[in-house]
């Protein structure tokens, strides 16, 4: 599926309804400790990250 590993900054608008997890550029060698989760609706905002490096990106549905 197209998309599925997109990732979103801080201020952009959230395309769909669901569940978005905080990612890094070191996250897939390092991992991330207790990353921030985040619920949004179409349309809404993303929130600032913990530090400039980081995206947001959709959670899997499980």
């Amino acid at each position: 599926m197209m998309g599925e590993f997109t990732t979103f900054s801080p201020g952009d608008r959230a395309p769909n309804n669901g569940t978005y997890i905080e990612t890094g550029v070191n996250d897939y060698h390092m991992g991330i400790e207790n990353p921030r989760k985040v619920r949004l609706n179409r349309g809404e905002k993303f929130p600032g990250t913990s530090n400039h490096e980081r995206k947001w990106k959709k959670m899997p549905k499980d």
